[in-house]
């Protein structure tokens, strides 16, 4: 009996004929007919609008059909340190890693291959690093992520490009972006802004052994980045570090009583010891100041006790210089009246005046003149 098989090849597609699993010939657009009885054929068919092409005997059609695959096939083979921006119909699709051999039929779609070499140079210009980062097309965009590395540096800010581990250059702001095939790329940003830092909680003993607790305030500012960078393994950390030795070295060489009477004595020696560690590390310190001395409670009982006395002493110093100026001017008035009688009298006059202000009613005996002898006599 005999049995013809029927295949058809569509104008979009193209089939790859197959006899006892060996490959024949390429198969166009039309329809086929093979005397088949025992289903020994085989037609793979591919849709040329999908250009990519992958099959077991990629190799086998290269090497022994070099021919027929180059008329239908465009060949993209990189090495290790080249990477290739696959276009199709004059728009970025995605990005081919190094190491790669891709086949992509002609005709249907026209994909072109940009091939970069990342040898000597992994950096990526910016207009292609801006299509790449904001890719929003999903193959593109899941390529991006296995091909690039991007970092944002920000207004103000200085970049740190570290490659395989090695300080390779510093960045201005804006989008910086590199390949990262086989290598390590990271990217570490820097505000070269004055900085605040607070350095809280600090319990001290001083000179006198008094436990204290302070907290220190610093502005600071990176202005060499590579001389920090290279110095340094955390700025925050070290400028922190550093300002804590100094509080100590300030605090526990003085007393309670001389740091509470002078303290911009701490700010200054720990100042003058900031400086010193960091003049060659790229930091720039614009100001030290203690914003608080907090004290232990029963230290807080005593002080107070000593603020009230003290300020009890000068009262009661005030009070008595008070009485003694006014027993000094009661006897120079008195001076004054034993030589003279019309004083005398007047001051008379005057007490007598103060005494009749809280008299209710007076009864006058003898006139004005027996009043006035009666009451005050002149001896």
């Amino acid at each position: 009996m005999l049995v013809i098989r029927k295949f058809i090849v569509k104008k979009n597609e193209c089939g790859l004929l197959f006899k006892n699993g060996d490959f024949v010939r390429f198969l166009d657009a039309g329809t086929y007919h093979f005397l088949d009885p025992l289903r020994k054929i085989e037609v793979d068919v591919f849709d040329l609008s999908v250009p990519e092409f992958t099959h077991r005997l990629t190799d086998l059609l290269i090497k022994q059909f070099a021919d027929d695959v180059a008329k239908r096939f465009d060949i993209v083979e990189l090495n290790a340190t080249q990477v290739a921006l696959i276009t199709k119909n004059g728009r970025l699709a995605y990005v081919l890693a190094p190491s790669t051999r891709t086949l992509f039929w002609k005709g249907l779609v026209d994909v072109e291959a940009k091939v970069i070499d990342i040898v000597d140079d992994c950096a990526i210009a910016s207009r292609l690093a801006a299509e790449l980062v904001f890719a929003d097309r999903g193959l593109l965009r899941d390529s991006m992520v296995h091909a690039v590395y991007f970092q944002h540096v920000p207004e103000y800010h200085v970049g740190v490009l570290y490659v395989d581990g090695a300080t390779a250059g510093t960045l201005t702001p804006g989008l910086h972006a590199y390949w990262k095939f086989n290598r390590n790329i990271r990217i570490e940003t820097f505000d070269t802004r004055v900085q605040d830092m607070d350095v809280t909680g600090q319990e001290i003993l001083t000179k006198d052994k008094v436990n204290l607790r302070i907290n220190l305030s610093c502005s600071y500012q990176i202005t060499d980045v590579m001389a920090a960078t290279s110095k340094l393994s955390d700025v925050n950390d070290y400028v922190r570090r550093e300002l804590q030795f100094g509080l100590r070295a300030a605090v526990g060489t003085r007393t309670l009583d001389a740091l509470l009477e002078d303290k911009t004595a701490i700010d200054e020696s720990v100042l003058t010891h900031i400086k010193a560690k960091t003049a060659d590390v790229g930091i720039s310190i614009a100001d030290v100041g203690v914003k608080d001395i907090i004290l232990p409670g029963d230290m807080k009982m005593i002080l107070a006790q000593v603020v009230e006395a003290e300020k009890a002493a000068q009262a009661n110093s005030i009070r008595r210089r008070e009485e003694t100026a006014s027993t000094r001017s009661m006897l120079n008035t008195a001076k004054v009246m034993e030589d003279n009688p019309t004083a005398l009298r007047l001051k008379e006059l005057e007490t007598l005046e103060k005494v009749t202000e809280n008299v209710g009613n007076l009864s006058v005996f003898g006139g004005l003149e027996g009043l006035m002898n009666g009451l005050v006599k002149i001896k």
